[in-house]
């Protein structure tokens, strides 16, 4: 490490990476995904792994939203050691004394603090001018600065938010204690160009120097994982999302795959985090499990066919070299590459898949095998089938 950056050596050329926290929410907003509701033990299970995985912040629940989620993160906060526990507030000293007592045993806590900045949300939910939300933010950010040194506080809507306004409650909360400044798109409308540019703004102005900048970006449109890219690569410190992109309505930015997108294109973004990438796919299957919301099998990193290949010309390729055709290391992520054999498989794939299964490849096995496959269409034993046929029964 120098001054806070990793420090790699390439070809004896030195290359200095940001270092981006990621902060999991899955714990509180993947959560709220409807139906995902988890017991306290499978809450504590999940942290633990999210722990071993390397994650920096865990946001563990809204304590005040139930008495379940109080005991569950205030347990949260007892067991782990070295990511930063957060707890959820909304900006009234309720939700803070609640938040702060189920935190208070954690060895590094986080008050989280909100209040929504955009006219919509200040006019038809809240109910309350500008200047009374500057006073809540002042009052309330100030609050609970008095219980812990790490707050944390979000401008909910941010995205839809007029910017002078915006830009005015960010410099009270840090006014007040506030140590990071999360730029939430609540509800997934931003695009990624503009996001960039509002992250980009807050990011260079001087008044939040130090201060760490978050992004916590919403699937309502496809772009959460964009969103969130761009806001790292311009100027955010901290990224916000949830284990298999779960979360609200569409969900939020998954972590996997912001993860895998800066290690990959390090070369591009000169950014990486501190997690395991090996821990990504034992975590994602464990979330899936606690919560019964399963991957989708074309899911980006952890999907079953992320590392899956039926085309020929895609199987031929992967033979001759894996790069052809994957840019992530399926290894580094404890995956395997697959070679599917299928009605699309060609020659070399179906050579491979004799060697492997240790079927004497010759020029009349491999056209029995070939004829085979491509009158087995949508045959999900089509590769037992085919060893059971050189075995002589089938």
């Amino acid at each position: 490490m120098v001054n806070g950056k990793k420090v790699f050596s390439n070809n004896k050329k030195k290359i200095n990476f940001r270092r981006i926290k990621i902060f999991d929410t899955t714990l509180r907003d993947g959560e709220q995904s409807p139906g995902a509701s988890m017991t306290i033990a499978q809450k504590v299970k999940v942290a633990k792994q999210l722990e071993k995985m390397g994650v920096d912040v865990i946001e563990a629940g809204f304590p005040v939203s139930s008495e379940k989620d109080f005991e569950a993160v205030k347990q949260i906060a007892k067991e782990i050691k070295t990511s930063e526990i957060c707890a959820l507030a909304r900006c009234t000293k309720k939700d803070i004394d609640v938040a702060w007592d189920s935190i208070k045993e954690a060895k590094h806590p986080r008050i989280h603090v909100f209040l929504a900045t955009s006219k919509i949300h200040l006019t038809d939910k809240l109910k309350i001018s500008e200047s009374e939300a500057i006073d809540k933010i002042r009052e309330n950010v100030s609050y609970a600065k008095n219980f812990c040194e790490n707050i944390e506080f979000s401008a909910e809507d941010a995205t839809r938010s007029e910017f002078d306004f915006l830009r005015r409650a960010l410099v009270v909360a840090v006014e007040s204690g506030a140590t990071t400044l999360n730029i939430p798109d609540s509800v997934g409308y931003a695009q990624p160009k503009e996001y960039g540019e509002l992250i980009k703004k807050i990011a260079n102005d001087k008044r939040f120097a130090g201060i760490d900048i978050s992004v916590h970006c919403h699937d309502d449109l496809g772009v959460a994982t964009a969103n969130s890219i761009c806001g790292i690569e311009n100027g955010a410190t901290q990224v916000e999302c949830t284990v298999n992109g779960i979360g609200e309505r569409a969900g939020n930015a998954a972590l996997e795959e912001i993860v895998m997108g800066l290690k990959t294109r390090v070369d591009y973004y000169n950014a990486d985090t501190g997690i395991d990438a090996s821990e990504i796919i034992p975590t994602s299957e464990m979330v899936a499990d606690s919560t019964n919301i399963f991957v989708q099998k074309n899911k980006s990193i952890v999907g079953a066919n992320a590392f899956a290949h039926e085309s020929g010309i895609h199987q031929h390729g992967m033979i001759s070299n894996p790069k052809c055709y994957e840019v992530i290391n399926a290894n580094e992520l404890g995956a395997k590459t697959k070679l599917v054999i299928g009605i699309h498989s060609g020659k070399h794939a179906i050579i491979e898949f004799m060697k492997i299964n240790k079927i004497p490849v010759t020029e009349k096995s491999i056209l029995s095998a070939m004829e085979f496959v491509k009158n087995s269409p949508k045959d999900n034993f089509i590769e037992e089938k085919i060893i059971s046929m050189f075995k002589g029964e089938f």
